[in-house]
């Protein structure tokens, strides 16, 4: 008796490796070759110099700066939120699980207009810190409050998965052999979610350094102090300065890919690493 043909519903490795070469050339390679196309304009005394200018130097360090203390703070703030979700039932859970999702629904400029608004002196939240000699809009500190709304979402939703994962057995087995509650988190826990946490660290990082929207209407924009590079490179494109713009956003995108790069290395080991212990 024959048996009857298979009919695969997902297509054949040729054709969907086609598909995907064909999306990621679309979307991510081909753009990305136009950075490297425009900055081979200049030579490279040229690009070294667009590069390093004290200008330029200056918008590196607060961008760099404020997406570190931003993923910094989403890094510890996500755990907590996560944790909570997690661990604990309480009335009005499901709406704050779905409030964690609004940074990647709203638009980048309403977050921008919404935070300055809500940080000026003479706002009621910005009046109560000035009373401390503390300004939020207009300077670094509003630039990372800006990078740790749109970055808490990563962390969050990186954690949360592994949290809910982890077989509670092993925390009772611990409580039972006389572990204390710190020791269990940072014995049991804290291992596990680790990569987790790297990730959404890494990823948090990444997203603040080419953020633009929510960033450029509470930064103020002061050369050399709080102007990041992102307006940096809009400012060289509004003055026709293609080869400029494209040479400093080729800097952020080595960034980038280095921090991603780093981030997909760590989680390969740590996937190892589990696989090795099961």
């Amino acid at each position: 008796m024959k048996r009857s043909k298979q009919h695969r519903v997902i297509p054949g490795f040729g054709l969907s490796l086609g598909v995907t070469m064909a999306m990621l050339s679309i979307i991510v390679i081909i753009p990305l070759c136009s950075l490297v196309f425009f900055s081979a304009q200049l030579s490279f005394s040229d690009f070294w110099e667009t590069i390093t200018k004290p200008r330029v130097l200056a918008s590196y360090q607060v961008s760099f700066l404020t997406a570190l203390c931003a993923a910094a703070i989403n890094t510890a703030m996500g755990l907590i939120i996560a944790w909570v979700l997690v661990r604990y039932d309480f009335p009005g859970k499901r709406i704050m699980d779905g409030l964690i999702e609004v940074p990647f629904a709203l638009p980048t400029a309403v977050a921008g207009i919404s935070l300055t608004h809500m940080t000026v002196e003479n706002s009621a939240i910005g009046s109560f810190f000035a009373k401390f000699g503390i300004s939020i809009a207009y300077t670094r500190v509003g630039i990372t409050l800006a990078l740790v709304f749109i970055g808490i979402p990563f962390v969050v939703r990186s954690v949360q998965p592994v949290l809910e994962k982890i077989d509670p057995q092993y925390e009772e087995a611990a409580s039972i052999l006389g572990a204390s509650r710190r020791r269990i988190f940072f014995r049991v826990i804290l291992p596990e979610i680790t990569p987790a946490l790297i990730a959404g660290f890494t990823m948090a990082l990444a997203r603040g350094l080419g953020e633009y929207g929510s960033v450029v209407f509470i930064a103020g924009n002061t050369p050399y102090y709080t102007e990041i590079t992102p307006l940096l490179i809009m400012g060289k494109l509004q003055e026709y300065d293609y080869a400029g713009a494209t040479s400093i956003a080729l800097v952020m995108l080595a960034a980038a890919f280095l921090i991603l790069l780093v981030n997909a290395v760590i989680q390969s080991r740590a996937s190892k690493i589990v696989s090795g212990i099961e």
